[in-house]
């Protein structure tokens, strides 16, 4: 071929090329030098996504299909008091909405049927309740500031989101629909990061790739002032620095608890889902690996084009992708039995704490019912709260303590010298003033028992506390 016939050659590729966008049968491909997708900036409608990006609306899709469970988290609807999961919550998130229903996690399509169905929303609910929920949230925030925070769940925040034709968390709340670039959209998270000294103008592609998991995948509370959601990070990420927090900063702004405890009537913080702070400490995310290269692996669609991966799951379900990406493929079988094996330590070791963290509880009731000075009560209640922070730490993230093994092991070794330092102190104390340990102990069995076999799980948490075992609530404020 001439040089002559070799450059106009060249010059139909380019044109080719520039007229079909390069694409591969991805409308979303198509974009031009000003890189912009033809939606509205404000657009949140999930379908609207649909006919640019069929590959990825496709793989979200998925998520509805996903009806398996792994051996540890769950795809399925179902309750987290079941007896084959954890049984024994409603006593220890008795007082709280928790302890009415907590159920396991769905795939992110599900978001906004599942909120409006739990029995945790009343009508005291507020709008903060739909941060990670629906994607007319960052407008909401945009237009009513303040409001939305502190404004009614029922009245007013689910009608008004509705009325704007919201989706379930989708393409909006990562994307600028626009240019379809990755974006944070809860200014909570934005807040936190610079709060904790992280320069927030200019992240990186693979940051960005954690990051946009990480405006909901986290540990939160609502500020005292507003009702704002709030990441506790000002000191890191780790169960201890954000405990600090609670214990400083938090307090120093109005923040004590987020509930009070029915059964020792301690002020409990009662954990989230530190997803992201985990994955941080651990030793994938130390290495610079991001939430999406685990949980959204790269996949052939269609035989042809590589794409993200928009079915959102844990990567035991995948582990030819997401693992795939470093180990080798020889590897994977040991790889899930590794896996599986630290799941099942980190797991035993979560009932034996959550079994401590239960007797402290109760120890601490007899204390109350038994006139011991209010000064060793408030002792051993400190020891209650932060032992069961150090379990809720690790039992509220969604690894099964894989996202930071040594991290989870170290958080439940406090959790359960924190507990056992509050039930030495009650029996120090019970016993100068004549109380049968042997008969509390029993009682004690007596109780997990009758909320282990109560069938209706709305009623679970009414077993928690009896005649031997009252309630522990202060007086209502006047």
């Amino acid at each position: 071929m001439t040089r002559l016939k070799m450059s106009a050659y060249l010059l139909m590729l380019a044109l080719v090329l520039i007229i079909s966008g390069c694409s591969t049968g991805d409308k979303a491909a198509t974009a031009d030098a000003t890189k912009t997708t033809g939606l509205s900036k404000d657009e949140i409608s999930n379908e609207a996504f649909k006919d640019l990006f069929p590959l990825q609306y496709n793989s979200y899709q998925k998520n509805k299909q996903d009806t398996e469970d792994t051996k540890y988290s769950g795809s399925v609807k179902r309750s987290k008091y079941d007896a084959d999961k954890e049984p024994y919550l409603p006593i220890l998130f008795n007082g709280y909405g928790f302890a009415t229903e907590y159920n396991e996690d769905r795939g992110h399509i599900y978001a906004n049927e599942d909120i409006r169905s739990v029995k945790r929303i009343n009508d005291k609910s507020i709008g903060s309740c739909l941060t990670c929920k629906s994607t007319a949230v960052p407008q909401m925030i945009a237009e009513m500031g303040d409001g939305y925070w502190g404004g009614n769940f029922n009245t007013d925040i689910w009608p008004k989101a509705e009325s704007m034709g919201h989706s379930p968390i989708g393409c909006s709340d990562c994307h600028d629909p626009e240019t379809m670039d990755l974006r944070i959209t809860r200014p909570s998270f934005t807040k936190a990061m610079e709060a904790k000294g992280v320069d927030m103008s200019n992240p990186t592609r693979n940051e960005m790739r954690s990051y946009v998991c990480a405006q909901c995948h986290v540990e939160y509370h609502f500020a005292a002032s507003n009702s704002e959601v709030t990441f506790p990070w000002n000191n890191g990420f780790k169960p201890e620095e954000i405990y600090e927090y609670y214990e400083k900063t938090a307090k120093e702004k109005g923040f004590e608890k987020d509930f009070v405890h029915n059964v020792s009537g301690t002020p409990i913080i009662k954990a989230q889902h530190p997803d992201f702070e985990t994955h941080m400490e651990g030793p994938h995310g130390k290495a610079g690996v991001s939430c999406a290269d685990c949980h959204m692996p790269y996949e052939r669609s269609d035989d042809k084009k590589k794409i993200s991966s928009h079915w959102w799951k844990s990567p035991l379900k995948s582990m030819d992708t997401s693992c795939g990406q470093c180990h080798r493929d020889r590897e994977l079988d040991k790889l899930k039995e590794r896996v599986i094996d630290i799941q099942d330590t980190h797991m035993e070791a979560l009932h034996k704490a959550e079994d401590i963290s239960i007797e402290a509880h109760y120890y601490v009731n007899k204390m109350i019912v038994s006139k011991i000075s209010e000064v060793k009560i408030k002792k051993a209640q400190e020891h209650v709260r932060k032992g069961q922070w150090f379990w809720d730490f690790v039992a509220a993230e969604s690894a099964a303590g894989f996202h930071n093994p040594q991290g989870a092991m170290s958080s439940l070794k406090t959790s359960v010298e924190e507990s056992n330092a509050a039930i030495r102190l009650a029996t120090e104390e019970l016993v100068k003033k004549g109380i049968n340990l042997d008969e509390l102990k029993g009682e004690i069995e007596k109780a997990k028992k009758a909320v282990y076999e109560e069938k209706d799980n709305f009623k679970k948490k009414e077993h928690a506390i009896n005649s031997y075992f009252p309630a522990q609530q202060p007086p209502p404020k006047k």
